[in-house]
């Protein structure tokens, strides 16, 4: 993750306007402006660890915001070498620890613990659906059920408890889907055109509900499968039917992707998995992650 991009930077200052960091009332009026301080940055539950390089770039971009006691903008973080983005640490683990000015880390406490909070909790449920499929040749992907403006940062989040990235937005894959079929005049008329009209090494995939939608997707060129809401059994079929349909004697056999989304998961991922599929698209990676449990202990330097 480049935290020093300019869509980045762009999104953390915003989260430090919308809080108001740098007019902090109860700071300014309760904490000597020259008093240095330690914030420890600590684990309160097993987690996947995401967000770390957030820190340094947050209090950077706060500098921009307070233009009062530049020199006071000096600031140190340090973290263990064991301790980065997509390791799993314990309760009670120290992840990083911030020397600055005092009435920076209370003002920028908040913000920075709602954005590791909230991506390491969608690393750490991630860890758990890629440790649950462990053994098998699927993959976990993400979906673009994210939070609006978040997505880069819920991606990675994603990427560092183990999972694979799927479609950044609308513009990195062609994927047709149930009303894209019935707005176009078909699946066959759809997907002639994406076919005929894609750009060079863009591959189309095809979202199918039924044993008969797929069988159409297949005949008329489809190159890459979405089974939608399909039981396991479903998805097993479907998968040994696409392996046969693309097989050509005295020819190396076609691969076509599969992929399998719609109700799966923790208890259920395993058996998707079995089936032979490739990837297992699962939403509430990003939808419905709860926020992980960390907080940032704050204590005066002595002299």
């Amino acid at each position: 993750m480049d935290w020093k991009s300019s869509s980045i930077d762009a999104l953390l200052e915003r989260a430090l306007i919308e809080d108001k960091a740098a007019a902090d009332i109860t700071t300014n009026l309760t904490i000597d402006s020259a008093l240095q301080a330690t914030g420890s940055i600590v684990a309160r539950q097993e987690m996947v660890v995401c967000g770390l390089g957030a820190v340094p770039r947050l209090l950077e971009i706060f500098a921009r915001l307070d233009k009062r006691a530049s020199a006071q903008r000096r600031f140190e973080v340090i973290s263990h070498p064991e301790i980065f983005d997509g390791v799993r640490v314990h309760d009670g683990q120290v992840l990083a620890v911030i020397r600055h000015n005092a009435r920076v880390l209370l003002s920028c406490e908040r913000v920075i613990l709602n954005l590791m909070q909230h991506l390491s909790g969608i690393a750490t449920l991630t860890r758990r659906y890629v440790d649950a499929i462990h053994g098998t040749y699927a993959h976990v992907l993400d979906t673009r059920k994210t939070a609006p403006g978040l997505r880069a940062l819920e991606k990675y989040a994603v990427q560092c408890g183990g999972g694979t990235n799927h479609r950044l937005d609308l513009a990195s894959g062609i994927l047709i889907k149930n009303n894209h079929i019935s707005l176009g005049g078909g699946l066959p008329a759809v997907l002639t055109q994406a076919l005929e009209k894609r750009k060079k090494g863009q591959r189309v995939q095809v979202e199918v509900r039924s044993a008969q939608e797929l069988e159409e997707a297949l005949k008329y060129g489809a190159e890459a499968i979405l089974l939608d809401n399909m039981t396991p059994a479903q998805v097993k079929q479907s998968v040994d039917h696409i392996r046969k349909a693309v097989q050509t004697e005295g020819q190396e056999p076609r691969w076509i992707p599969t992929e399998a989304s719609g109700g799966i998961v923790l208890e259920n991922i395993r058996a998707y998995a079995e089936t032979g599929v490739d990837f297992i698209s699962v939403g509430a990676l990003t939808h419905s992650a709860k926020a992980a449990d960390i907080s940032m202990r704050i204590e005066a330097e002595t002299a």
